[in-house]
């Protein structure tokens, strides 16, 4: 029932700039914190960053200072705002939404991907 359809990726020269969307249906977004993670080839994937349910945010090493992470709750959707794009940005980018532990169960759930390629 729940989904996260993550879609603007694409194929971007070093320098330039991104935003990706993140579209939720099927579950409360407003109560969930949210997260942006990516997988690099040969990599484990990781948290590039996240924002709860009160607009608080936290963002890997990595992406301070290049990248923005908002939410619409009206929309249900999250948005990634990358600029400066580097090489190392490439990734597939996952959108990830995330209840915390209710009734002693962890509520989880996740996008299918977006591919994000900054090639020259």
């Amino acid at each position: 029932q729940a989904q996260l359809v993550e879609s603007g990726g694409g194929l971007v020269q070093p320098g330039g700039s991104l935003r990706l969307s993140c579209a939720v249906s099927g579950i409360m977004f407003s109560a969930y914190v949210m997260g942006w993670y990516r997988q690099a080839p040969g990599k484990q994937r990781e948290l590039v960053a996240s924002i709860t349910s009160g607009g608080s945010t936290d963002y890997a090493q990595s992406a301070k200072d290049r990248f923005t992470i908002s939410r619409d709750n009206a929309k249900s959707t999250l948005y990634l705002r990358m600029t400066s794009l580097k090489y190392e940005d490439t990734a597939v980018y996952y959108c990830h939404a995330d209840l915390g532990v209710v009734a002693g169960l962890k509520y989880d759930y996740w996008g299918q991907g977006t591919q994000v390629t900054v090639s020259s």
